[in-house]
């Protein structure tokens, strides 16, 4: 059984950004990271960049709406190239299954009744699929955004908008998390499930929830899928005024499942939130200071190994160096406090095409955002071309040393 986190050992990965909306409306664009990003076409060159940089290992995601694009009919010919890569290259893969987006076919998405068994299925036959291959899952990645955005914003299927929609998004998140839990441990008993959630951070009053509520929404997910929702739960009264049934919530304590390993996404720049009267979010800057807190806070509640599962900036090289050794250096001060932190992610390890994309008609290259230790340089032939930066050396030399 590979339980590689429980040597202690710190390992550094990177992640290549995997969000998949292909639901397109008036006024909304197809969003497919992979496909604006062309790692479709060089998946190869992308992935041994991965290797040449000394990452252990790579969270990369499986684009459910293609690999399943009619209800139980499977296309496995490319990720079956990927898994091949990989594993000749030595570089282990935390398999990112949901990154916000459902197929097409699956009508609502997350209102669909049938969601949590649809999710689990197709969870389940990528763990049979590779097993043997890949060994490590992250169920669904970022609770809380894509209950934001899907559930709060009604920016992405199934548009739903304020407290209730956040709630009834989450409910069928976490149920889905639980699923896909149980039925991957039951076709590969070996499976390691790494947890993802980002960590949000409160400066100041906002409105128009309470700073206290928020500060307890944020792990809601993590709390419904591990069955510490019960009477005595700070947000018990509040879910229960919005429709969560005692029902509901036996059913989590009855199916509860635990992460082997918890994943927290911190980014200096706007992990860190305020907000005004009128509620408009504004980023804080909050560096090394945010990262301990925010890594302290999911150790206490979870008692469990942990992963910086997705942490950059963006900037220029110096500035992503700079927060490089920053934050090596503030996870082995952790460490050495106790906190058993066994991963570091520089995520994306590319450059990614912001979310806002989705929104307007104006050209792709016009929403790149420079996160990436490669960037991306659109030629003539209107090929992304990969770049190395200063910061990919830097990053070697970390990422070696610890190995």
């Amino acid at each position: 059984m590979d339980r590689w986190y429980d040597d202690g050992r710190l390992r550094y990965g990177v992640g290549i950004e995997d969000t998949f909306i292909p639901q397109i409306r008036p006024g909304h664009r197809k969003l497919d990271e992979y496909e604006l990003t062309q790692h479709y076409t060089h998946w190869r060159e992308d992935l041994d960049l991965v290797a040449e940089s000394g990452a252990e290992f790579v969270r990369w995601g499986v684009p459910w709406y293609l690999v399943e694009p009619e209800p139980g009919v499977f296309d496995w010919s490319w990720t079956d190239q990927v898994a091949e890569h990989l594993s000749a290259l030595g570089v282990r893969c935390i398999v990112d299954l949901m990154h916000y987006g459902t197929p097409t076919w699956l009508e609502n998405s997350f209102l669909n009744a049938q969601y949590p068994e649809r999710v689990a299925a197709y969870g389940r036959a990528v763990a049979e699929r590779y097993r043997g291959v890949w060994t490590d899952y992250t169920p669904l990645n970022e609770p809380i955004v894509n209950a934001e955005w899907c559930g709060e914003m009604g920016k992405w299927p199934p548009y739903l908008t304020g407290v209730d929609g956040f709630l009834t998004v989450t409910k069928a998140l976490a149920k889905g998390m639980v699923r896909t839990q149980q039925e991957i441990a039951a076709a590969d008993p070996d499976a390691v499930f790494v947890h993802v959630d980002a960590g949000f951070r409160y400066e100041g009053e906002t409105t128009p929830l309470p700073r206290a509520l928020l500060e307890e929404r944020r792990f809601l997910a993590l709390d419904l899928i591990t069955g510490r929702v019960d009477d005595a739960h700070p947000l018990r009264s509040w879910l229960g005024e919005n429709g969560y049934t005692d029902a509901d919530l036996a059913w989590f304590a009855d199916n509860a499942v635990t992460p082997d390993v918890l994943g927290v996404n911190y980014y200096p720049a706007f992990t860190t939130i305020r907000m005004d009267d009128d509620g408009t979010k504004s980023p804080v800057q909050a560096g090394t200071s945010g990262l301990r807190d925010l890594v302290q806070l999911y150790s206490e509640r979870y008692r469990l190994p942990i992963v910086i599962t997705e942490t950059s900036l963006v900037g220029t090289p110096d500035e992503k160096i700079a927060w490089l050794h920053e934050s090596e250096q503030e996870v082995e001060v952790l460490r050495a406090d106790g906190i058993p932190i066994v991963g570091y992610t520089w995520f994306p390890f590319l450059d990614l095409v912001d979310w806002l994309y989705r929104f307007d008609d104006k050209p792709v290259d016009d929403w790149m955002l420079d996160f990436g230790l490669v960037n991306l340089v659109r030629g003539g032939d209107q090929q992304l071309a990969r770049r190395k930066n200063a910061a990919f050396d830097v990053y070697q030399e970390i990422a070696r040393r610890h190995r």
